[in-house]
C-alpha cells in the first residue's frame, strides 16, 4: 500500500512554531503510516530538532523568496522535487496559500481568510475563542475521522540536563503591547534580586540585545545577574530553559518554549487575551496581569490608548514576587 504523502506549512512566528508540535503530534495520530514533511521559516527550523520526528523540511526565507512571486516559485520548486497527497496550511496568510498551491498538493486544507479558498480545496471557517493548538487540530479532524487524543505542547531533548537555581527573564515580546518597559523591566529585576538569591539570567535576540543592555545596564544592583542577549540561540535558549527553576516572560515565543519544556512559567499578560495568547493550559503556568483597565484585553500588537502599554506598568511588583514565591515552594 502505498504511503500518504503530506506537507505542512509551518508558522512562522517562533511561540507559534512551539504550539505546533501538538499538530504534529496530532498528524501522527490520524496518519500513522504517513510519510510528513514540513515548510518551515529560516532561522527558527532549529526549533524542531525538539519536535516529534519529520521526514524532511524545507527551509524558506522571506529574503531569497520575497513577495508573492517568491512564495509561488518556492512552491514550484517544492513540487519538482515532490508530489504530495494532503497539504496542511497553519499560517492564515494568503501567500501560505498560494504556496501550497504551487506545490501540486492534491489536496489543500486551511482557514477561509480573504481570497484563500481559490488556492484551497477544503477550507474551514476561523473557529473563535481556542486556542491556537485546538486551532490547527481543528484542520485534521477536517480531513481525517480518525481519533485524536488531543497532544499537549511538548519540546523534548536527547538528553536530561542537570537543574540549577536560575531565574530566566525574557523582558521583550514581538509585540509592543506585550513588551515591558524599560523603567517597568528594570523596576521587576530589581525587586526580585532583593527578594530572591537565584542567579537571573536576562535571554534576547540579537535584535532585542539593544533593549536589554539599556536595562540591564540601568539596574542599581547587577549582583549575580548575568546578561545573555545576543548570546542566547535558541539551542542554548531551550537548555538554560530547560535547567532553570522558573521563566518569567513577557507573552512570547520564549515563554511558549518554557512552557513546552514543562519548565514553571510566569508570563506577564497586557494587552492580550489569555484564553488564545498564552501557551497551552497545564500545572507548569501562570499568568499575571493587571486586569483592571476597560481596554482590556485589546489584542493589539500596539497600544494606541497610552503612550506605553499601561496594561503592563500597572502590575504590582510584588504580585510576581508572591507568584514566583509560590511556584518555586515544592
Amino acid at each position: 500500500m502505498q504511503q500518504t504523502k503530506i506537507l505542512v506549512r509551518l508558522p512562522n512566528w517562533l511561540g507559534d512554531l512551539v504550539m505546533s508540535s501538538a499538530f504534529i503530534k496530532a498528524l501522527r495520530q490520524a496518519y500513522p503510516n504517513a510519510i510528513i514533511d514540513v515548510i518551515v521559516k529560516k532561522g527558527i527550523h532549529i526549533l524542531l530538532d525538539y519536535f516529534p520526528p519529520i521526514n524532511k523540511q524545507y527551509l524558506f526565507s522571506k529574503n531569497e523568496y520575497s513577495g508573492i512571486r517568491g512564495a509561488y516559485r518556492f512552491g514550484k520548486e517544492i513540487a519538482a522535487q515532490e508530489k504530495y497527497d494532503l497539504f496542511f496550511c497553519l499560517p492564515n496568510s494568503f501567500s501560505s496559500a498560494l504556496m501550497g498551491f504551487a506545490t501540486g498538493a492534491k489536496k489543500r486544507v486551511g482557514y477561509k481568510a480573504g481570497l484563500r479558498n481559490i488556492f484551497l480545496t477544503h477550507t474551514l471557517s476561523l473557529p473563535k475563542n481556542i486556542y491556537h493548538v485546538d486551532e490547527y487540530i481543528e484542520l485534521i479532524k477536517k480531513m481525517s475521522n480518525a481519533t485524536i487524543d488531543e497532544p499537549k505542547v511538548a519540546l523534548s531533548l536527547s538528553e536530561k540536563l542537570p537543574k540549577s537555581n536560575a531565574i530566566i527573564i525574557n523582558i521583550n515580546s514581538e509585540a509592543q503591547s506585550r513588551r515591558w518597559p524599560e523603567k517597568k523591566a528594570i523596576s521587576i529585576i530589581s525587586t526580585i534580586r532583593k527578594v530572591f538569591n537565584n542567579e537571573i539570567i536576562l535571554v534576547g535576540s540579537d535584535r532585542e540585545k539593544p533593549q536589554v543592555d539599556a536595562v540591564y545596564n540601568a539596574l542599581p544592583d547587577k549582583t549575580n545577574i548575568s546578561n545573555l542577549a545576543g548570546k542566547s540561540p535558541i539551542p542554548l535558549l531551550v537548555k538554560l530553559m530547560e535547567s532553570c527553576q522558573l521563566v518569567l516572560s513577557s507573552e512570547s515565543g520564549p515563554a511558549q518554549i518554557a512552557n513546552a519544556l514543562g519548565t514553571p512559567t510566569l508570563i506577564t499578560l497586557g494587552a492580550s487575551d489569555e484564553l488564545l495568547s498564552t501557551p497551552q493550559p497545564n500545572s507548569n503556568i501562570r499568568v499575571v496581569t493587571y486586569g483592571q483597565l476597560p481596554c482590556q484585553p485589546c489584542k493589539k500588537n500596539m497600544c494606541s490608548k497610552y503612550p506605553q502599554p499601561e496594561c503592563l506598568i500597572r502590575i504590582d511588583e510584588m504580585l510576581i514576587v508572591e507568584k514566583i514565591k509560590n511556584m518555586l515552594t515544592p
